[in-house]
């Protein structure tokens, strides 16, 4: 019984270590980009928003931007999802893999966004 707890506790541990928070071991400086580009110049604007992970050893998953008041409707939520004011995750969360881009389009004036928590997903 005591070997089977420690073989849990042991991998659960092993299983977090491998999750890096903002910045990865292989990834120090390398964390995901937001850019966003106008592609249509009507009324309302179109942009087209990439979100980049620039590590070339890890996939990043779990991205969180912050999106201020970014209306759900105005985009598929496996796509780009709103959790609350200024928190929305990318892809569901799914890892995006090295120095990969995901992207969507969203009508409407532009939304200030930016990274601001990811997790590595290093082996």
């Amino acid at each position: 019984m005591q070997t089977q707890s420690f073989k849990l506790l042991l991998w659960t541990f092993l299983t977090f270590a491998s999750l890096h928070q903002g910045k990865g071991a292989k990834c120090s400086a390398d964390g995901p980009t937001v850019n966003q580009t106008q592609v249509g110049f009507g009324n309302p604007p179109k942009f087209m928003v990439e979100v980049h992970n620039n590590c070339a050893m890890c996939p990043v998953i779990d991205v969180h931007i912050k999106c201020g008041n970014f209306s759900q409707a105005l985009v598929s939520p496996r796509l780009f999802k709103v959790l609350g004011h200024d928190n929305c995750v990318v892809n569901a969360g799914l890892p995006l893999p090295p120095l990969q881009k995901f992207s969507f389009n969203y009508s409407h004036q532009k939304y200030p966004m930016s990274p601001s928590i990811w997790y590595f997903q290093c082996e």
